[in-house]
């Protein structure tokens, strides 16, 4: 059990720290697709932004929790455990749904896209070992407890809450309308009454021109992320921080945002690669 702490006096140096690997939802020049990195060891999710972290940063990194198995998620997990299979000698753990550890399996570290990594350099001693969760386990690893939440998406998805020091980081994952996340957050505050939600990263991926392509790909677009705020319990004013935009239409979004919320009491920012959050 993590000992309690009084919260306002503790040094920001003290705190979880959260560093923004990605947020892109498609790459261009500086933009990078998922990826966060809690303190030094856990990553939550493994796309594109990976690559900016230094070998030695690589190698740190023990726990990796995948929301799903799309490819902006996960593309630079294959690529970093090359990068480091000889620095370490204890396996990454793969924290994910079983939908999709057996996408992985089947479809990445299958021998013809890329090696098993989970049977190199043998099955007593591999790079990679899988973690099998479900929605609403809390995970406790070599590092702040992790809750694992529901999403709506095209594949079996996950969102995260991560325990930090003072707040909960609060991690939608590709979404789209979620009538259990608020009674999770909910749960949240009633199970950890000292921690509040420190702030919420929920996607918007699309426009509200492309509002119909949206729904079929169960993303957000600035009219129906304007719905899902709505449903958030009264009394509850948490920063709400905006991922996953399309660059080629991240300027609209983030002005149709604008405008869709203009007078509601939400703290909405935008997510940019690069920030760190201490909570």
């Amino acid at each position: 059990h993590r000992r309690r702490h009084s919260f306002p006096t503790r040094r920001s140096s003290d705190l979880m720290k959260v560093r923004v690997l990605g947020c892109s939802g498609a790459i261009a020049q500086g933009c990078r697709t998922t990826s966060f990195l809690i303190n030094h060891n856990i990553l939550i999710d493994a796309g594109t932004g990976v690559g900016d972290l230094t070998l030695e940063e690589m190698r740190r990194i023990d726990h990796v929790f995948l929301t799903h198995s799309h490819l902006d998620h996960v593309a630079a997990l294959p690529l970093m455990l090359d990068a480091v299979s000889s620095l370490r000698n204890h396996p990454v753990q793969v924290h994910a749904l079983p939908a999709t550890i057996a996408a992985l399996q089947a479809h990445v570290l299958n021998n013809t896209i890329w090696p098993d990594f989970s049977r190199i350099p043998s099955v007593q001693s591999p790079l990679l070992q899988f973690a099998p969760l479900a929605e609403g386990d809390l995970v406790c690893v070599d590092g702040p407890p992790i809750q694992v939440l529901s999403a709506v998406h095209t594949v079996p998805a996950v969102g995260y809450a991560v325990q930090g020091d003072s707040a909960w980081w609060v991690f939608t994952g590709d979404t789209e309308h979620n009538p259990d996340l608020w009674p999770q957050l909910e749960a949240l505050h009633a199970r950890f009454s000292a921690k509040p939600i420190g702030m919420l990263v929920i996607e918007t991926a699309f426009s509200n021109r492309e509002s119909s392509l949206a729904r079929r790909s169960l993303h957000f677009s600035p009219a129906t992320l304007a719905k899902e705020l709505a449903a958030m319990p009264l009394g509850h004013s948490y920063p709400v921080y905006i991922t996953h935009a399309k660059p080629s239409e991240s300027e609209q979004i983030l002005e149709e945002i604008t405008a869709g919320l203009a007078g509601q009491p939400y703290q909405i920012r935008w997510l940019e690669t690069g920030q760190t959050f201490n909570l």
